[in-house]
């Protein structure tokens, strides 16, 4: 498609009665937009004619007045005659670990396409490409780093992420192995505290379902080696086991335990080894109940005190 735009509003003394808006509908042009040429579908320009009339677009736009019918259509086409330059801008990014659908990219490149728009200055005679690409890819880093990240974490330390891995890139094809947290600290100027601190950081980035099995132990085609199902996540990640606290009480326990005359061991080993009532534990050693159960909190609060002391 080529257009053919004019600049001098005495060129075309008859306006365009009607002009295509962003949305697809149409606006009344006014006579503000004489010699501006009618542009029915923006976003399917060439490239060339894209650049040629943004330019034209831009002069109109400064002689407007912001809030009119006019002034918006302008600033309209202009954003829809650039979107194949955020579709540009925005492509290495699609393919980003962790980074959102396309569509999203698109949508937020286009709001850095409208703030390079309202900044834009024709009269420093520079390209308008020259504002808008920093404008664009900044505004696509801006939401990769707000929204991606798993688990928030401090915008120096987000930085502090990309930092690392070129360092670790780097200093591994010098090095030929992984650089330790000193290596990489002298590399960068930073202290090793810093350096653990943006690797441990760096894990926040994202995120691996527990159920998910273990890439370490599956084989070619996510094939255990051994032949088993691979472990899931949740399976090897430790957990704290009542039973440790138990093992140093016992340890403790036994010196004490050792130090109790014969019968009320026994009486112990009947009630908590065996599981004896105190009534089947009287007729066992001979005692009543009630003597049992004497004997039994004597000893449990001389063992509970000699424990505590200790």
């Amino acid at each position: 498609m080529t257009i053919t735009a004019t600049t001098e509003a005495t060129t075309s003394t008859t306006p365009p009665t009607t002009a295509a808006t962003p949305t697809g509908g149409t606006a009344a042009a006014g006579p503000a937009l004489g010699g501006l040429p009618e542009v029915p579908c923006p976003r399917e320009l060439s490239t060339c004619d894209a650049r040629q009339l943004t330019r034209v677009f831009f002069e109109r736009l400064r002689n407007l007045e912001e809030g009119t019918r006019e002034y918006q259509y302008v600033r309209g086409t202009l954003i829809e005659m650039n979107v194949s330059l955020v579709n540009f801008v925005a492509r290495p990014f699609r393919d980003r670990p962790g980074g959102p659908e396309n569509e999203d990219i698109v949508q937020v490149g286009i709001i850095g396409l409208i703030k390079a728009i309202d900044r834009y200055d024709p009269e420093r005679n520079t390209q308008f490409t020259t504002l808008a690409v920093p404008y664009i890819t900044g505004e696509i880093k801006r939401h990769f780093r707000d929204t991606t990240w798993a688990v928030r974490v401090p915008r120096r330390l987000q930085e502090q992420r990309l930092l690392l891995a070129r360092a670790t890139e780097e200093l591994t094809s010098e090095t030929d192995h992984a650089p330790t947290p000193a290596e990489l600290a002298t590399h960068l100027g930073l202290t090793e505290d810093e350096v653990r601190e943006g690797l441990v950081a760096a894990n926040g980035y994202s995120s691996q379902s527990l159920d998910a099995p273990q890439q370490a132990e599956a084989g070619a085609g996510g094939t255990p080696a051994n032949g088993q199902p691979a472990r899931s996540l949740a399976e090897t990640v430790g957990d704290l086991d009542p039973a440790l606290a138990a093992v140093e009480d016992r340890q403790a326990l036994a010196p004490l335990l050792a130090g109790l005359d014969e019968r009320s061991t026994r009486i112990l080993e009947l009630r908590f080894g065996q599981e004896m009532t105190q009534a089947e534990i009287g007729e066992e050693v001979g005692l009543s109940q009630m003597h049992v159960s004497r004997l039994l909190a004597r000893t449990l609060e001389n063992l509970r005190e000699e424990l505590l002391h200790d």
